[in-house]
């Protein structure tokens, strides 16, 4: 036994890097919200990338360790504690057997990821230890985590060390607004193109209903469609289409008035119209968002999408360097 859940925190999950490959057949990609914070934990303490962490969700759990092991807690600033003494964020540090980790109130951010060396182990669920709660699939028992549940750790793959850190400056965390860049969708031709431009123009506000389906944005104008005879199937409001394929990042706008960004656990398809796409490289930062947090999309072309995509690579490559290149690199 290395992990005892006394507290579970608000949603505390088992998270990887997701399972790829099954989205077709309406099985999400679940995995971590923020991909990059996750990578960073991982690479902290010693472990192959995609070990599976904790995911926690504004508040953090308590937890007693069973045995020694090396902890790093990065994302959201939810500061860790040991038996009540206070330890930082993006560094690892040590927790002893018999000792418990708890969390401080959050700072900043919405989501924490606690890695420990070894990962998390549970069972290996089409690829993935990921926790898809609707689904009752993956992680532990296909669920959230309950006080009194007992997680087991792996053994580490490398020799980790106390005091591995990522510095501030390469800390990827969003701002003020956040700036989410979007590749334009195949349906974005039934707004009309004032609409369009203010679209792009406005600030938003996460709304509440913000969570690993879809996060939904408010305070923005009301979208302009083109006049249209309805197809076959896909009703009479102009946001409607015939049932189509969701990309993961795709934005919906339900009516043309709220968008929603679909997220790590959505729905794979459905008969409202997309109107663009939130590149790879900035969906880790909706994962971050508080309600009420104020966000701009920004549109970009596909050169800007990949280019955006390649320098993130070569941030994890310096994160690598940073940490001392003690972990294992995933897709």
């Amino acid at each position: 036994m290395a992990l005892e859940i006394i507290q579970p925190g608000l949603a505390t999950t088992v998270q990887d890097l997701g399972r790829p490959g099954y989205y077709h057949i309406g099985i999400p990609l679940s995995g971590g919200m923020d991909r990059a914070a996750l990578r960073c934990a991982n690479i902290l303490v010693g472990n192959e990338e995609g070990a599976a962490v904790l995911e926690a969700v504004f508040t953090g759990p308590q937890i007693r360790f069973g045995e020694d092991k090396l902890v790093a807690v990065t994302g959201a600033e939810l500061p860790p504690k040991v038996d009540g003494s206070p330890r930082s964020t993006w560094t690892s540090f040590l927790v002893r057997k018999g000792e418990t980790l708890s969390f401080d109130f959050l700072r900043k951010g919405a989501r924490a990821y606690i890695a420990v060396a070894g990962g998390i182990d549970v069972p290996v669920v089409l690829g993935s230890r990921s926790t898809y709660g609707l689904g009752a699939l993956g992680g532990f028992k296909g669920r959230k985590l309950e006080a009194g549940d007992v997680l087991n750790a792996g053994q580490a793959q490398a020799a980790g060390a106390e005091g591995r850190s990522v510095g501030e400056a390469l800390r990827r965390a969003p701002g003020d607004p956040a700036e989410l860049r979007v590749l334009p969708g195949l349906y974005i031709h039934r707004v009309k193109a004032d609409s369009r431009r203010q679209f792009f123009a406005d600030t938003w506000k996460v709304a509440p209903e913000a969570d690993r389906i879809g996060y939904r944005f408010r305070g923005g104008t009301a979208l302009q469609f083109k006049p249209r005879e309805p197809p076959f199937g896909a009703g009479s409001d102009p946001s409607n289409i015939v049932d189509s394929c969701y990309p993961y990042g795709s934005i919906q706008v339900p009516g043309g008035t709220e968008p929603i960004v679909l997220h790590r656990d959505a729905v794979s398809g459905g008969g409202y119209f997309m109107l663009g796409t939130v590149i790879s490289a900035d969906m880790d930062l909706i994962g971050q968002l508080q309600p009420n947090t104020r966000a701009r999309f920004v549109e970009v072309d596909m050169l800007t999408a990949l280019r955006a995509r390649k320098e993130r690579h070569a941030w994890l490559h310096q994160v690598r360097a940073a940490a001392g290149g003690c972990a294992t690199p995933s897709v």
